[in-house]
């Protein structure tokens, strides 16, 4: 319990010291860890327990774990010590250190040190896309932003239904007539051969190979 009077680090470990300790609590965002030597306790951040991403602090841990940790970060607020502890740079079978030059802590908090949250920040799009550039007279977008130089082409979207319309009329264009298609089967085909008939009533035709022709008729006279 809090007696009222600021906490001092007299007790804790020195910075990047590795210890054991054991897991008191598990939330969204990581798992507090008993320091031994002391009442305190250490969080160890989800984004600090393993080299991969760990969405779930609770399939990672579990409450009465013991885990190897390294203290990497020991921060005085509102007369309370926050301490950090990372997992990842400690081999959980070993306890061996993974990063003895501190590398990866200090390139972790340059980039938490440089990110910018803005989430708070509300934007909007609606008096971008209704403003008319004044170079090019289009929609969408600042004068400073336009590509175009005075005096220059204007380039314009063409719209989908458009570009659909363009499509059908070029098909159409090139899809081939089937009446012209038979027109020309007729002239190939042509008209049937009609033979000759005779006399008898037989076709002039040909009967082993050689040509038989109607017999002319001559009239008898008295």
């Amino acid at each position: 319990m809090n007696s009222g009077r600021p906490e001092t680090m007299e007790n804790l470990p020195a910075l990047y010291t590795i210890f054991q300790g054991e897991v008191a609590m598990v939330t969204d965002y990581g798992a507090f860890i008993k320091i031994p030597g002391c009442r305190k306790q250490g969080l160890v951040h989800r984004t600090h327990m393993s080299s991969c991403r760990v969405d779930k602090p609770s399939e990672i841990v579990d409450v009465g774990d013991k885990v190897w940790v390294k203290l990497i970060g020991r921060e005085m607020k509102n007369d309370r010590i926050k301490v950090s502890l990372s997992m990842k740079v400690v081999n959980q079978g070993t306890g061996k250190d993974l990063d003895p030059n501190n590398v990866i802590i200090e390139q972790e908090e340059r980039r938490r040190r440089s990110f910018q949250d803005y989430t708070g920040q509300k934007i909007t799009l609606e008096a971008v896309l209704n403003t008319t550039c004044k170079k090019c007279g289009c929609k969408g977008h600042f004068a400073k932003d336009c590509f175009m130089q005075p005096g220059g082409t204007k380039y314009s979207l063409i719209p989908d239904e458009e570009e659909e319309k363009e499509e059908a009329k070029s098909a159409e264009f090139e899809k081939p007539d089937p009446t012209r298609n038979s027109s020309r089967k007729r002239k190939k085909q042509g008209s049937p051969t009609v033979l000759p008939t005779c006399p008898s009533g037989r076709t002039a035709g040909s009967e082993g190979g050689k040509l038989h022709l109607p017999l002319p008729i001559t009239r008898i006279t008295n």
